[in-house]
C-alpha cells in the first residue's frame, strides 16, 4: 500500500474496532452491534491468544500510520497515542498470563457471559430469537473459560483464594435462585410463547453449563490453590495499575497521598457529623444513626423512580449552566441490577445509535429499605453529571473523535476520576447542603482514599504509617485492610466484605477513583490559571468531555489546554 493510501492512526483505531468485534461479540453487543446478540466471544487460551494477535499486528500498524503526513495533528496524535497506551497495557497483561487466572466476584470472563444478556435487545421474537442462539453459545464459552483456568493451573498460575470462594458462592446462586430454577431460565421467562420451548431449553443448557462450572471450580481448583496469596506483590500489581490508570505509577507517592485525604476527609466528616448527631464518638457513628432515623426510600421499586428523578432533576438544574446537553445524552435510565453480582452500582453506556440508553445499576442486595445519604452522591457519580455524562457524550461526538476513542478505549482511571470530580461539583454548586446527603458524599470520598490505602497497602504489604490511628507501624494484610475499612465505612459488612474481594480480583483498579479525581482537579486549577477571569466552566466541562478517554500521563496535560 501507498503512503497516500496508507491509514492515518484513527483510521487504524476504528479498525481495531470492526476486528475486535468478529472475535469478542460481548463488546459487539455493548455498542450495539445486532449480528453480535446470538454469540459469545472464545475464552478459551486459544481465543486470548487472537485477540493478543490482533493487537500486535494492529500496533504494527500503528507504527506505519504514525509516519505519515497528517499523523501529527492533534486529533491523530490523541487517538494514536491513546491507542498504542492500551494495547501495550493489555498486551503486558496477556503476555504474563493473566488470563489464565482470571477469577473473582466481578469483571471476569463467566461474569461478562451473564451480564452481557442484560443488555441485549428484547424487543422483538427476532432479538428473543438470537438470545437462544447465544443462551445455546453459554456451555462452550464456559467450557473455554474453564480451559483457561486448567492451564493456569498447570503453571501453578493460581488466582487468590478468598475472591475464588466468592465466586463459587455466587455460581450456587445463579444455578439456582430459590425458585428451583437458574439466572438464565428467570431471565427467558420474559420470552414470547411462540419461543417458549426453545428458549426454556437454551436456558437449562445455560444453567447446566453454569452447575458444572461450579462444581469444577468448588472440587477441583479450590482445592489446588489452597494456600496461595490472596495479594499480588509489587511487579504484578505494578502491570495491573498501568493498565487500569493509564500511566506508571509512583505506587509509594499514591499510597502517601491517599493517607493525605484520609486525613483531611476526617476533619470535614466530624464537622458534618456534628450537624446530625452533637457529641458524636465518630462520623459513622452519626452514620449509622441515619441508617436507622434518617431520610430512606420504602420499595425496590420505589428507590428505582426516586434514583430516576434525582438524575432527571440534575440534568434540568444543569444543563445550559455547567453543561451543554445534546438530546440524546439527556436521556438515562435507572434500573434494578441482577441478582448475584458484586455489592456496588454501576453503570452501562448507551450503545452508539442511543437506541440503548445509559442506563444506572442498584444492586439491592436483598434490601427493601433504602436510606438515601448514601444513594444522592453516588448516583451523581454513576449518572448525571458522572459516568453517565461523560460516556453518553463520547458517544454523541464519535464522529469528531474515532469509534475506538468514544468507546473501547476507555481508561477506568480516567471514567472513575471524572465520575469522583462530578460528586465534588455538585458539592461546589451546592446541590449538598443537606447534612445527611453532604456527610454521605464525604464518606463516599473517604470510601476512595481508603480505597487507595488498602489496595496498594494490602497488595505490596506495606507499613501503616506512624500517625494512622489504625494499627500503626503493622504491615497490610487482607484481614486488615477489611477492618479498617469496615470502621471507616457506613457500608454494612457484606459491602464491605464484597468490596474487600473486588480488590483482591482487580488489583490497582479501586485507586482509579481518587488518582483519576486528582488528574482532573489539577486539569482545571491549570486551565483556569491559564484563562484568569476568561475562564468558561461550562465550555472547559463540554471541551473536556468531547475529548474521548485519555490515560493519566497525558490527562491533565490535554485538560490544562483546553
Amino acid at each position: 500500500m501507498s503512503e497516500t493510501n496508507s491509514p492515518l492512526p484513527r483510521e487504524v483505531a476504528d479498525a481495531y474496532v470492526d476486528e475486535l468485534i468478529a472475535l469478542d461479540p460481548v463488546t459487539g453487543t455493548y455498542l450495539g452491534v445486532k449480528e453480535s446478540s446470538s454469540k459469545l466471544p472464545d475464552l478459551s487460551p486459544a481465543g486470548q491468544e487472537a485477540l493478543a494477535q490482533l493487537q500486535r499486528a494492529t500496533l504494527a500498524r500503528l507504527d506505519e500510520a504514525e509516519a505519515r503526513p497528517g499523523a501529527d495533528s492533534d486529533i491523530e496524535r490523541r487517538c494514536g497515542r491513546l491507542l498504542r497506551e492500551r494495547l501495550t497495557a493489555e498486551l503486558a497483561v496477556h503476555d504474563t498470563e493473566e488470563g489464565l487466572r482470571s477469577v473473582g466476584n466481578m469483571a471476569t470472563p463467566a461474569h461478562s457471559v451473564r451480564e452481557i444478556f442484560t443488555v441485549t435487545p428484547t424487543e422483538t421474537d427476532e432479538d428473543w430469537a438470537a438470545i437462544a442462539e447465544r443462551l445455546r453459545a453459554v456451555p462452550a464459552a464456559y467450557a473455554g473459560y474453564r480451559e483457561s483456568l486448567a492451564l493456569g493451573l498447570e503453571r501453578k498460575l493460581y488466582a487468590a483464594p478468598r475472591p475464588t470462594a466468592t465466586f463459587v458462592e455466587q455460581l450456587t446462586e445463579w444455578s439456582d435462585t430459590g425458585e428451583g430454577r437458574g439466572w438464565f431460565e428467570d431471565f427467558v421467562s420474559a420470552g414470547p410463547e411462540a419461543l417458549r420451548a426453545e428458549l426454556d431449553e437454551a436456558a437449562r443448557a445455560g444453567t447446566a453449563a453454569v452447575v458444572e462450572l461450579r462444581d469444577w471450580m468448588r472440587d477441583v481448583y479450590a482445592p489446588a490453590i489452597e494456600g496461595a496469596s490472596n495479594t499480588v506483590g509489587r511487579e504484578r500489581y505494578a502491570r495491573w495499575a498501568r493498565y487500569f490508570n493509564g500511566i506508571d505509577l509512583d505506587l509509594d507517592e499514591a499510597y502517601a497521598y491517599g493517607w493525605s485525604e484520609y486525613h483531611r476527609l476526617l476533619g470535614e466528616m466530624k464537622k458534618e457529623a456534628e450537624k446530625i448527631l452533637p457529641g458524636a464518638a465518630t462520623p459513622w457513628v452519626a452514620l449509622a444513626h441515619l441508617d436507622e432515623h434518617g431520610k430512606h426510600i420504602e420499595g425496590v421499586d420505589e428507590v428505582r423512580d426516586w434514583l430516576q428523578s434525582l438524575m432527571d432533576e440534575a440534568i434540568e438544574k444543569l444543563d445550559g449552566t455547567h453543561f451543554e446537553l445534546a438530546e440524546p445524552v439527556r436521556k438515562v435510565e435507572s434500573r434494578i441490577a441482577p441478582p448475584g453480582g458484586a455489592a456496588a452500582p454501576y453503570y452501562t453506556a448507551p450503545s452508539e445509535d442511543f437506541s440503548r440508553p445509559g442506563r444506572t445499576w442498584l444492586p439491592t442486595m436483598g434490601q427493601t429499605r433504602f436510606p438515601v445519604y448514601d444513594l444522592v452522591s453516588t448516583w451523581y457519580h454513576e449518572g448525571v453529571p458522572g459516568h453517565h455524562l461523560q460516556l453518553a457524550q463520547w458517544t454523541y461526538v464519535a464522529g469528531n473523535l474515532s469509534r475506538y476513542q468514544a468507546t473501547i478505549g476507555g481508561v477506568s482511571a480516567n471514567a472513575e476520576g471524572w465520575a469522583l470530580y462530578a460528586e465534588r461539583l455538585m458539592d461546589e454548586l451546592g446541590f449538598l447542603t443537606d447534612p445527611e446527603h453532604r456527610l454521605g458524599y464525604l464518606d463516599a470520598q473517604m470510601m476512595r482514599a481508603a480505597r487507595v490505602i488498602v489496595d496498594i497497602g494490602m497488595h505490596l504489604e506495606l507499613e501503616i504509617p506512624a500517625d494512622s490511628p489504625f494499627h500503626p507501624g503493622e504491615r497490610w494484610t487482607p484481614e486488615l485492610a477489611q477492618e479498617f475499612f469496615g470502621s471507616h465505612s457506613s457500608r454494612p459488612a457484606d459491602f464491605v466484605e464484597s468490596e474487600l474481594t473486588r480488590y483482591l480480583t482487580i488489583p490497582g483498579q479501586a485507586i482509579g477513583y481518587k488518582l483519576g479525581e486528582r488528574a482532573w482537579l489539577q486539569g482545571r486549577e491549570k486551565a483556569r490559571e491559564r484563562h484568569g477571569d476568561a475562564f468558561d466552566l461550562k465550555a472547559w466541562h463540554m471541551a473536556a468531555l468531547s475529548q474521548g478517554s485519555l490515560g493519566l500521563d497525558d490527562l491533565v496535560d490535554e485538560l490544562s489546554a483546553l
